[in-house]
């Protein structure tokens, strides 16, 4: 009588799957293409290493001019002499006056003294022998336009880094590269990419009755079609791992364990399918046992009873049944979650989400509108749904949203507490475990590394506060000085912080000898601030009125006196790469920036950065992970210049 291999302690599903994700399917990093990088997983944060856009440029097409000319426009509109234009891709020719305007399209060059663009609809270009005045000094009246509206500083301008800014944490690590990812690093110029390395999986299909589809059957030997090798393969594809499909090996010790152990030295798993019960033909577990280590023989499963898991050499192995359902029954459910693990995939969802919204946001009534949104779940573990709208030519508006929002033509709002349905961009979209808004930082960007699939939306310490009030973000980031009663978030909890010492950013070796604020006041140095929603724009405001009162001067007289003080940069790395490109002879900025850039620095001051917790989210898994970060701050500023824990 032939030996027979019973089942014995048959593993419930739930000890199956511990024991398949103890394996380990890694199978490192590697460097791959930018156009070979679609579905690939970062596996480093990459920084911007540039603004984009890099320059002002116009945001649509109409006349560039000073915004004050415009002034009374809407009431009684203003004629200006059209001294030149401007196209995309090309250098502006032309330098704008008091009283001047120039032509430009989408995407062209802010020329020299223009701060604003006016829009076509709102223009008409004059001919020679319509009598209008002109307000020009020297130009030539063959060409005018009539303004009919007013416009203000930076009114349809896309600042140079309004996108993306130099130094921002662009993308980090665990992001699957998706169409619009690949976009945001060619707007980088990022050519070649850090990914998670896909697991090798070796493919074998057992069974003397096997022929490959294409080969002629003969039925009455009992030969079936492979069916196997091909569905399992396009399974571990779909998956994120890297099919190796091995011809199919009859039930012959020797040739089995020829072919596991080829695979096994090959691949970083080896899937079997066939030859796993208890029949005495069936021999891949006696190579497993003989040649590697069985971990487990059975799961109380229907169907997928005979199911193998175990390791042959430095190779992970489970043995699927031979069946076509339960093989890829049991893939899926055990298999499929620990190969997309490996590659840093998420799990597998349906390609629409109902949520609510979590703040109130007013459309146009009379246009459908496709609205980009972003998902994040409360503490209940619902889906809260915000709206993500960085402008149609900012590429982070596609990596900032997981969705978007069909708005019928006939609304005009859509209400804090109204449900919707997300269209999601790909079935593997995946709320953010934690949400944070605030201040952006480099100490900040290093807790970020540390979670799993956060998401930072950079509105400064401004933006942070209103958002936490209004109850959207897990937590928010604020740097210097604020009245948390007056900012409404007075039941925040802080989970921790540090401080950092900002200054400015002046070139390697300070050639103008900057000493202080006072130089940005009395002499005439270009400089380069920040943001008004930024935490330091607002200790410098305080400091130069600190200077002021003990100059006893207005407030106003001393900022007025900074060139450059309304010249505001989006990030904190901004103003310290126009110091660096040679455009400011000083910017706002910290002392760690300065260090990696090797620029000069000069210290005014320690600014306390705290991170706030949204009060009702403390038990949120991923709030408490940032909690237990932070309970060990020396190691997020540990070799940042300027940083100390708190």
């Amino acid at each position: 009588m032939s030996e027979r291999m019973e089942f014995r302690d048959l593993a419930d599903p739930g000890r199956a799957r511990e024991v398949v994700a103890s394996l380990d399917l890694s199978a490192g990093t590697e460097r791959v293409p930018l156009e070979d990088a679609r579905g690939r997983v970062l596996a480093e944060r990459v920084d911007a290493a540039l603004d984009v856009p890099g320059f002002d440029r116009a945001a649509m097409d109409g006349y560039a001019v000073r915004a004050p000319d415009t002034y009374g426009a809407d009431s009684a509109p203003v004629t200006l002499p059209v001294v030149g234009s401007v196209h995309a891709g090309e250098t502006p020719g032309v330098t704008l006056d008091d009283g001047e305007a120039a032509e430009i399209s989408t995407g062209a060059v802010m020329p020299e003294g223009a701060d604003a663009v006016v829009i076509v609809e709102r223009t008409e270009e004059l001919s020679p022998d319509d009598g209008a005045a002109t307000t020009g000094n020297d130009a030539d009246d063959s060409r005018r336009v009539r303004i009919e509206t007013a416009v203000t500083p930076g009114e349809n301008v896309m600042l140079a880094g309004a996108d993306i800014a130099a130094g921002e944490r662009a993308l980090g690590p665990g992001t699957e590269l998706t169409p619009r990812e690949i976009g945001l690093l060619s707007a980088l110029g990022v050519d070649e990419v850090p990914v998670r390395a896909t697991p090798r999986v070796a493919i074998v299909s057992t069974g003397d009755e096997l022929v490959r589809p294409g080969e002629d059957l003969d039925h009455r030997a009992g030969q079936i079609h492979d069916v196997n090798s091909y569905a399992v393969a396009t399974a571990v594809e779909e998956a994120g791992g890297e099919p190796v499909v091995y011809p199919h090996v009859g039930d012959d010790t020797a040739a089995m364990e020829e072919t596991l152990l080829d695979a096994a030295a090959d691949c970083d798993l080896v899937l079997t399918s066939g030859s796993t019960s208890a029949s005495a033909v069936d021999v891949v577990y006696r190579v497993v046992e003989e040649r590697g280590e069985l971990l487990l023989h059975g799961v109380a499963i229907k169907p997928g009873k005979p199911m193998l898991v175990g390791r042959i050499g430095d190779a992970a192995y489970v043995g699927l049944p031979g069946y076509p359902v339960s093989a890829l029954t049991i893939f899926r459910t055990f298999v499929a979650p620990a190969i997309r693990s490996s590659a840093g995939l998420p799990e597998p969802r349906t390609a629409r989400v109902d949520g609510e919204m979590a703040v109130t946001e007013r459309t146009e009534e009379g246009r459908r509108r496709l609205l980009a949104v972003g998902l994040v779940e409360d503490e209940a573990g619902e889906t809260l749904v915000y709206p993500v709208d960085k402008g149609s030519g900012a590429t982070t508006t596609l990596t900032a949203a997981d969705g978007v929002v069909d708005v019928p033509a006939d609304r005009n709002r859509l209400s804090a507490g109204d449900a919707v349905t997300v269209d999601l961009f790909s079935p593997d979209v995946r709320p953010p475990t934690l949400l944070g808004v605030g201040e952006d930082d480099p100490a900040l960007s290093r807790a970020l590394d540390r979670l799993e699939r956060p998401r930072y939306l950079a509105r400064g310490s401004r933006g942070g506060l209103r958002e936490l009030r209004d109850g959207l973000p897990d937590a928010a980031v604020v740097a210097g000085p604020f009245d948390a009663d007056e900012a409404g978030v007075a039941d925040a909890a802080e989970l921790g912080g540090w401080s950092r010492e900002w200054g400015l950013v002046v070139p390697a070796g300070n050639p103008d000898g900057v000493t202080g604020l006072a130089d940005l006041v009395d002499r005439e140095l270009s400089f380069v601030n920040r943001g008004t929603e930024s935490g330091l724009r607002t200790s410098l405001s305080n400091a130069l009125a600190e200077l002021a009162d003990e100059r006893g001067v207005d407030r106003r007289a001393v900022t007025e006196s900074v060139s450059g003080f309304d010249r505001a940069a989006r990030a904190f790395e901004s103003p310290a790469r126009s110091v660096a490109a040679g455009d400011a002879d000083a910017g706002l900025g910290l002392r760690a920036t300065a260090a990696e850039l090797g620029l000069g620095f000069v210290p005014v001051g320690s600014q306390s950065v705290r991170v706030l917790a949204n009060p009702r989210r403390l038990e949120k898994a991923s709030v408490r992970e940032l909690d237990g970060l932070l309970e060990d701050v020396s190691s997020l500023v540990d070799g940042l210049d300027g940083f100390e824990g708190r």
